[in-house]
């Protein structure tokens, strides 16, 4: 399947942004670790989210999925039940990854895989820290990459002092850690993304945390909650980024996540010269708010050390960004993107060289001289969601036309992008 998109002006809208695919997961899954109920509003309710579902209803977790909320009917930390087989992640690396920290700290043996997309990515960044807690993990084709085997253990507490900042990894230590015999520590060389520090202290679990740690205490239950989910700001950075680079843009993004270990995109862009308001700034489980964007004249700059964890979905699209601005940008230490659905860096490098972008990967950054004309290609997505969406913007100030092929990836993430894309145009 694909899509075709040509140069486009004067976007206009109000819009609404689906909820966060990373709040979703962590949601979903301490929702089923939880004694009583959970309503989560505002959930996302794309393919990734549904594999986590997927996966934890064969566990024995049970949800209502209303109009307004999934509730998620938990079965306590200790209520999961064997699966019949093998769990399927299909392409969701988060709920593999997520997962694993769970399972390990089962008492039955579970084996959990996925799509040719998942049984290619190595994942032993995350699994070789719940080995090192005790968890019996193999790979079944001795190879560092699903399908994983996970017999049961006895989970002991650790110290992990990463050697990048990875929520994941973070996250599937700290799910683990529930279950230690002590308390767990975790120490990042920057702050990943907290969503499931904020959610485990919600549903009951104790953390303490500094500059430099995390530490986390053995859990004997978790409580239900009843929470909403913030719109996704690597969704919503899609739609800044085509109003930023197109003539006489201007459109308003509602509910938008503004937590400060995530946002890192909007303080490139803002760096970089956009202009953006951030207006109606409210909090609940995390700070939400509106996104004003109008067209910019941008200019480039240097991205790295402690704002790279902080907008590392969102690399791809700002490196389409930065091919619109003026000048050099230069984006250091993002080689986490690597253990993604693919080599994003690779694989966006090499879809902007199609459409005439002067970018080069220099020993490990990335370089991109900005205010060369791109020209529509036909773009290989690698069935990458963020690839898709990212050069679907890039073609709205591209001359030509720019064909996607595998467009309908963007249902991992964001099932009515495209409707939502084409609704900014003008109507004439």
């Amino acid at each position: 399947m694909s899509a075709i998109f040509e140069r486009r002006n004067a976007l206009t809208g109000d819009i609404n942004i689906p909820g966060d695919k990373s709040v979703s997961h962590r949601a979903l899954i301490l929702g089923a670790l939880s004694d009583g109920d959970t309503v989560i509003r505002h959930c996302l309710k794309a393919q990734d989210c549904l594999d986590t579902m997927n996966c934890l209803n064969h566990l024995g977790v049970s949800f209502e999925d209303k109009e307004d909320a999934i509730i998620v009917h938990g079965q306590g930390m200790h209520g999961l039940k064997e699966p019949p087989h093998v769990l399927d992640v299909g392409n969701s690396g988060t709920t593999i990854r997520l997962l694993s920290g769970i399972l390990a700290a089962q008492n039955f043996v579970s084996e959990i895989s996925g799509d040719n997309s998942i049984l290619r990515r190595p994942v032993d960044q995350v699994i070789a820290p719940l080995l090192s807690m005790g968890a019996n993990i193999s790979y079944k084709f001795k190879n560092n990459c699903p399908p994983l085997v996970i017999l049961p253990s006895e989970i002991k507490g650790i110290t992990y002092k990463g050697s990048f900042a990875s929520s994941q990894v973070k996250s599937s230590i700290l799910f683990c850690g529930l279950y230690a015999d002590s308390e767990t520590t975790i120490i990042e060389p920057y702050q990943s993304r907290d969503h499931t520090e904020l959610l485990l202290k919600a549903f009951g679990a104790t953390l303490l945390e500094s500059d430099e740690k995390i530490i986390m205490k053995p859990a004997d239950k978790l409580n239900a909650i009843d929470l909403s989910i913030p719109g996704d700001i690597s969704s919503a950075a899609y739609f800044i980024t085509a109003a930023l680079i197109t003539e006489d843009s201007k459109i308003t993004l509602r509910g938008v996540g503004m937590n400060p270990t995530r946002n890192g995109f909007i303080d490139v862009i803002l760096a970089m010269g956009a202009d953006v308001e951030i207006v109606n700034a409210h909090y609940g489980l995390e700070p939400v708010a509106d996104v004003i964007v109008s067209s910019s004249k941008l200019h480039g700059i240097t991205l790295e050390g402690e704002i790279i964890p902080r907008a590392l979905d969102e690399i791809p699209i700002l490196m389409v960004l930065a091919c619109y601005a003026e000048g050099v940008t230069v984006i250091k230490d993002a080689g986490e993107l690597k253990i993604k659905e693919n080599d994003r860096l690779d694989v966006t490098i090499d879809n902007l060289t199609k459409m005439g972008a002067n970018i080069a990967k220099v020993n490990d950054s990335i370089v991109i001289e900005g205010g060369h004309p791109l020209h529509g290609a036909i773009i290989g997505t690698k069935y990458d969601h963020r690839i898709a969406m990212s050069f679907a913007i890039a073609s709205l100030a591209a001359s030509g036309k720019t064909e996607i092929i595998g467009s309908e990836c963007v249902n991992t993430s964001y099932p009515g992008f495209y409707e939502t894309l084409r609704s900014l145009f003008p109507k004439n």
